[in-house]
């Protein structure tokens, strides 16, 4: 199988490939009123403030990075994803293997105990994820989906939400744990409730995680992610001048 397109018997189901390029598919679909896209629409990102991902209709095409430049600022670091190579003069900053996992089997279920998070936590959030580096979030992040949290004695402890929307799923993110308050499960806890969230809307959830972080992975097929292929998340920046 592709390390890129490779799936499992999961990824076969119809609707399955808009995860293929889910960023595209997120933007020119349920967050299309996020995108700002170019004029031809061959790319289309997320306000910086929102999240750095960035995303092409063909990745091939080097009009579409092109077009990709337009949009980013002097300097800027865009995330994409998948087995693409930038053209000449882009540079690649950052380079991660990872893995997408698909969660149409994962047992969700609501939690009791987590509280909604809304814009008024995002400097708490903030402080969480500048602890525990569970991946980019920023200031409006909050606003792509549902997210939940964990407090012990008033403080964040914990927290998970919802990042990418391509239609008819919904990427689980930001799953982090203040380290104090670790082995108690809450990550689980709360990937399963935003899964749950997810699931009332009609949406499964799927996630990324980093390829490295074998423990993460395991955790995650434990409660029934499958992984539906490999890839890559490259940070780059755009031609100067």
């Amino acid at each position: 199988m592709s390390p890129e397109t490779g799936s499992t018997s999961a990824g076969t189901a119809p609707g399955v490939e808009v995860l293929d390029n889910p960023a595209w598919a997120a933007l020119t679909g349920p967050h299309r009123g996020f995108a700002q896209v170019g004029p031809a629409g061959l790319a289309a990102r997320y306000p910086g403030d929102t999240a750095p991902l960035a995303a092409l209709a063909d990745p091939a095409d080097p009009l579409a990075w092109a077009e990709l430049a337009t949009l980013a600022e002097p300097g800027e670091l865009l995330l994409v994803t998948g087995l693409v190579t930038p053209p000449a003069g882009w540079e690649t900053v950052v380079s991660v293997p990872g893995v997408q996992l698909d969660g149409r089997a994962v047992r969700a279920e609501a939690a009791a105990e987590a509280v909604r998070l809304g814009p008024e936590d995002v400097p708490e959030m903030l402080e969480l994820v500048e602890l525990t580096r569970p991946g980019p979030f920023r200031v409006r992040t909050v606003e792509l989906g549902t997210y939940l949290g964990i407090r012990h004695e008033g403080r964040l402890v914990a927290m998970a939400g919802e990042r990418m929307r391509p239609a008819g799923w919904s990427e689980i993110s930001a799953v982090c744990t203040h380290p104090e308050h670790r082995g108690r499960g809450l990550g689980g806890l709360l990937t399963r409730a935003v899964a749950a969230e997810a699931r009332e809307r009609g949406d499964s959830p799927f996630l990324h995680a980093a390829a490295e972080n074998t423990g993460a992975v395991r955790l995650y097929e434990s409660m029934g992610f499958t992984v539906r292929r490999r890839t890559f998340f490259l940070g780059v920046r755009p031609p100067a001048g």
